[in-house]
């Protein structure tokens, strides 16, 4: 067996208690590019997890057997918990301008998401061959006005993919989106032997196709990476209301001219707000700002108890958040339980007779 004493690389998959790690940077033309690796007992003792995009270090490689030990993982410059993985830097949205057609709200609570991540955003508008010209500058005059320049592509003609290319390059960046847009189709164009590589680690873990897969880093071709996003599809605003009117570039536009009277200012009421006015997602950071309010009094009143919250989607496509039903009062009592108080039952009858 071929043994190196150490070697790095990242995480770009994780399945079980297994670790595939994309070798960085591969010195010799028979060491392979990934290893299949396990986490060393110690970090798990000490409470280090090891996710999707982490820079880690292998202790001992068995490179002719493909096989490692995770002994560190290194500094991250960033992590998200949804979808999980750390070190990227960029989420791209996928959206559809028809089939499914365009929703300015969907699309507006997705870029709030976003953009409470802290990463740079950028949009991607698919299936351009389904709506005019006149409809797409409809379109990139408004989103303009939302403070967003767009890419606008045909995945099925191969329309305007160059652009996106630039954008991804030299980037790790999270793909995202609702479904139907054309996430797979983008995911199969740039990265065709993606769906290959899984199938290969499923098969040198012995997990069959159902093989659950949370987050997933491909090679781009001219460099970068690319993560799909289980997780992200229905983007929640767990976030304070204080912090919202940062994730909106109008508003963002608006205090870089003047600043509010109130330094604590929700931009509703308030007297001299220097927000509230005519410009379109007005409504959509009013309705937004709804739900971070009443995520936040839930949490007051229940400290401890944030995973007691669930976000519901009303009939009308609004959301909220409300408690859920406690499963204690519900749960079936053991055999073991009944026996238990039958006993007790009978004993003090016994007693009292």
């Amino acid at each position: 067996m071929t043994h190196s004493s150490e070697c790095s690389g990242m995480v770009v998959a994780v399945q079980a208690n297994f670790y595939q790690v994309r070798l960085h940077p591969v010195d010799d033309a028979n060491q392979p590019q990934y290893l299949l690796c396990t986490r060393r007992t110690r970090l798990k003792k000490i409470g280090q997890k090891v996710i999707v995009g982490d820079w880690v270090t292998i202790e001992e490689p068995d490179f002719q057997g493909g096989r490692g030990a995770i002994s560190e993982v290194l500094p991250r410059k960033t992590r998200l918990d949804r979808p999980l993985i750390a070190n990227a830097d960029h989420i791209l949205l996928v959206f559809a301008v028809a089939e499914p057609d365009l929703d300015a709200w969907q699309l507006s609570r997705f870029l709030v998401k976003a953009e409470s991540t802290s990463l740079s955003v950028s949009l991607c508008f698919n299936k351009t061959d389904l709506i005019s010209e006149n409809q797409q500058k409809q379109w990139q005059e408004r989103l303009s006005n939302w403070g967003y320049d767009s890419i606008f592509v045909s995945i099925k003609h191969q329309r305007n993919l160059e652009k996106l290319t630039e954008q991804l390059t030299g980037k790790t960046s999270i793909l995202a989106g609702p479904s139907g847009v054309g996430k797979s189709s983008l995911i199969n164009y740039f990265i065709p032997a993606g769906s290959q590589r899984t199938n290969q680690v499923s098969g040198k873990l012995q997990k069959g196709r159902h093989t659950t897969r949370h987050v997933e880093l491909f090679d781009l071709p001219d460099g970068g990476l690319l993560a799909d996003s289980p997780g992200f599809n229905q983007p929640d605003l767990k976030t304070h209301p204080q912090e919202l009117e940062l994730y909106f570039p109008e508003i963002r536009h608006r205090l870089a001219q003047g600043s509010c009277q109130f330094k604590d200012c929700l931009h509703r009421h308030e007297p001299h707000c220097v927000v509230r006015g005519e410009w379109e997602r007005y409504d959509h950071y009013l309705k937004f700002l709804e739900e971070t309010l009443a995520y936040q009094s839930a949490l007051q009143q229940r400290p401890d108890q944030e995973s007691s919250l669930k976000l519901k989607t009303k009939g009308s496509g609004q959301q909220e958040y409300e408690p859920k039903l406690s499963s204690k009062k519900y749960r079936r009592q053991s055999r073991r339980s009944k026996h238990q108080k039958l006993q007790d039952f009978y004993e003090n009858n016994l007693e009292e007779d």
